[in-house]
Parts: C-alpha cells; sequence; structure tokens
C-alpha cells in the first residue's frame, strides 16, 4: 500500500467506527478496507505463522477486531496499515501462543494418534517444531531487553495498547514510550535475525 492510500483507509477506519451510521454502510466500509489491504496483511500473517490455512485464521481474527474497535484507532499515532498490521501480528503471535498451550495440554493415545496422523490433516510436526523455536527464539530475545523495553513492547503488540494508552498507563512521556519501543524493536530484529 501506498502513504497516499492512507486517507482512503482512514476514511473508512472513520465509517467503521461511525456507530450513528447504519449497519449497512460500516459494513461496506469493512467490506472495501478489506479488499485493499488483505493481500499485504495475510502476507504479514503467513510470515508470523508459516501454514496458509492458519493465516488465513490469523486474518479472520484481525478483521473482527478491528471491526470491534475501529473507534480506537488514532491517525496521530500511526499510519493505518501499521495498526492494521500490528493487529495481525498481535493476532499471529497469540495464534501460536494458542497451538502450542493446546498441544502441550493435549495427550493423545498412540493408537488414535496413529490413526489420526495416518488419514488426517493435522499440522506437519515440522511446522509446528518450528512455531515452537520461533516462540523459544522470540522469549530469549525479549529476555535480553531491558526490563523498560520489555515491558513496554509486552503492553504495545500483547495487550494492543496505543502509544498514548501505554504513556498514559506508565505514567511516562509519549516521547520516551516511542523511544523505548522503536529501540526495543531494533534489539529484538538483530536478535532475532541471529536465530533465523
Amino acid at each position: 500500500m501506498d502513504p497516499s492510500d492512507d486517507p482512503q483507509l482512514i476514511a473508512l477506519l472513520d465509517r467503521m467506527a461511525a456507530r450513528a451510521l447504519p449497519f449497512a454502510q460500516r459494513e461496506e466500509a469493512c467490506r472495501t478496507l478489506y479488499e485493499l489491504t488483505s493481500r499485504k496483511l495475510y502476507g504479514l500473517a503467513l510470515r508470523v505463522v508459516g501454514k496458509r490455512d492458519w493465516a488465513e485464521d490469523v486474518l479472520q481474527e484481525a478483521y473482527l477486531q478491528v471491526w470491534r474497535s475501529a473507534e480506537s484507532y488514532r491517525t496521530t499515532l500511526s499510519p493505518p496499515m501499521a495498526w492494521l498490521g500490528m493487529i495481525v501480528r498481535s493476532r499471529a503471535i497469540d495464534f501460536l501462543r494458542r497451538r502450542t498451550s493446546e498441544r502441550a495440554d493435549v495427550t493423545v493415545e498412540i493408537d488414535s494418534a496413529f490413526e489420526e496422523g495416518v488419514a488426517g490433516d493435522s499440522p506437519n510436526p515440522l511446522d509446528t517444531h518450528q512455531a515452537s523455536e520461533t516462540a523459544w527464539a522470540l522469549h530469549e530475545c525479549l529476555r535480553k531487553l531491558e526490563s523498560r523495553q520489555r515491558e513496554v513492547l509486552s503492553l504495545a503488540y500483547l495487550r494492543d495498547l496505543s502509544h498514548g494508552e501505554l504513556a498514559t498507563q506508565l505514567k511516562l512521556p509519549l516521547g520516551t514510550v516511542k523511544t523505548w519501543i522503536r529501540r526495543g524493536l531494533e534489539q529484538l530484529r538483530g536478535c532475532m535475525s541471529r536465530f533465523a
């Protein structure tokens, strides 16, 4: 998406957030937003989760969240695609975390596991292993951050808090929050690249 598309995306988000508008108009705005952004956001989801059907599930969850929280979008805090991308990335990480948790909680007898594995469409063990390795690497990289950067990044991406909400909650200047997030992300990128 080109930054020149931002006004159109902002207008669509505003229409989705306008509870005074008829539902059909809000729904049409959501459909148009999906048509304009879904390919790029699907690519982001696919890079995070690694499987097409998982990426489709993540994208569906992300657009549901966009529908529910369109009124929380602030043009002063981020461009629309950055905000949408943050939601997709957050949903993708949550999706991987849920899958890892579900796998840890489920114990299956060997016979039934074998039967399901032979004819079923269960996830490829290699994909699951790679997702677990990625989650472990992310955990290790987060652990290496300073505690204040780790806290700000965790609140921003895992709880979907905006920079302004973070500044208010942590009682810090907005510029400080943005700097900690930027520096934390730079350190995370560098650390994660060593695991790639």
